[in-house]
């Protein structure tokens, strides 16, 4: 178990891991890995607090429910594990943002946010353009 420690962890070693889960998860259930359309479901999950009649009516949350489902519990794993892999490796901090972001961006908490949901909204588009 020593290698759960080693900082940072090997690049091939976690991509072999991961590529063991993914195999396991298609054999298991038949679903490959993903999760750009949990943040659509939380975000149509959000909307029906406010307007249930307008979310149920879209095509859209017909096709995919805004409902908590395997992929949720996906980007609740990848949290908890993110989370894990830092407390077990001891590269934990208390710092809501890495020290690199506040070099290329300066201090600015403003500007680090707007660049950080700019290059979210970026890569959220090109996952739901190419289907995931």
């Amino acid at each position: 178990m020593n290698f759960l420690r080693k900082t940072p962890w090997s690049p091939y070693a976690a991509g072999i891991l991961l590529g063991i889960v993914t195999w396991f998860a298609v054999l298991t259930s038949g679903k490959y890995l993903g999760v750009s359309t949990t943040f659509v479901r939380a975000t149509g999950m959000i909307e029906s607090f406010f307007s249930l009649e307008y979310v149920a009516s879209l095509p859209y949350f017909l096709k995919e429910k805004p409902i908590i489902d395997w992929q949720w519990m996906e980007v609740m794993g990848i949290l908890i594990g993110a989370f894990l892999a830092s407390r077990l490796a001891g590269t934990y901090q208390k710092r809501f943002t890495p020290s690199m972001w506040e070099k290329r961006f300066g201090p600015s908490k403003m500007k680090r946010w707007s660049a950080a949901f700019l290059g979210g909204v970026l890569v959220m588009f090109g996952a739901r353009l190419a289907d995931g």
